[in-house]
């Protein structure tokens, strides 16, 4: 008998295998590339999985895959004009699929992810950039509104002061109920005359 193909499928399973891979980096075990980054003559050394960084980034893919045919296997990558902070938020972004860095940094992370051809993390940054400018233009928006309610309030004053005016002219005080004057008010008075 013939049974039916299954699937069997873990959810858990690509968070497990980044998670594992960012603590084998995190050692240093079974690292096969150091990346040099420089900037401005502050210098750092990561040590990184050549597969990881391949899956991740087009940059180090083609790099990667072009030293074969030239003179071996290369264990040094060097990058300049890339700083450290934002080499080590995107080693961290492609070894766990997610980095926290403040608001400022987020144009560096895409210049660094469209550098290295990082499509998930620049994606990422766009989304993100998106997200913040939405949200200062609802602020700009809900701000406009309010000066414009306050400049209407301001224009138009309320029916309450006008009322109070009428009650205290001279010529309510002989025509208002509970004065002493008649309830047909002025006119009834001439048609008498």
């Amino acid at each position: 008998m013939e049974s039916n193909p299954v699937l069997l499928e873990s959810k858990s399973s690509p968070i497990n295998l980044l998670n594992e891979m960012q603590q084998l980096r995190l050692l240093g075990h079974l690292c096969d590339v150091t990346v040099s980054v420089e900037y401005q003559g502050v210098r750092a050394e990561f040590p990184a999985h050549k597969a990881v960084l391949a899956a991740t980034s087009k940059f180090f893919k083609e790099v990667f895959l072009n030293e074969q045919s030239a003179d071996g296997p290369r264990s040094n990558v060097f990058l300049n004009e890339v700083q450290v902070a934002d080499f080590a938020s995107f080693l961290e972004f492609v070894y766990t699929a997610r980095v926290e860095v403040e608001e400022d940094r987020v144009q560096r992370m895409l210049e660094i992810a469209e550098k290295l051809k990082c499509l998930d993390l620049s994606e990422t940054c766009f989304q993100l950039k998106k997200q913040m400018l939405e949200s200062v233009l609802l602020e700009l928006q809900n701000f406009s509104e309010s000066q414009n309610s306050e400049e209407e309030s301001a224009a138009h004053p309320s029916v309450a002061p006008a009322a109070e005016a009428e009650r205290d002219s001279p010529d309510s005080s002989t025509a208002g109920p509970g004065r002493g004057a008649s309830p047909e008010g002025p006119a009834a008075k001439s048609k008498e005359k």
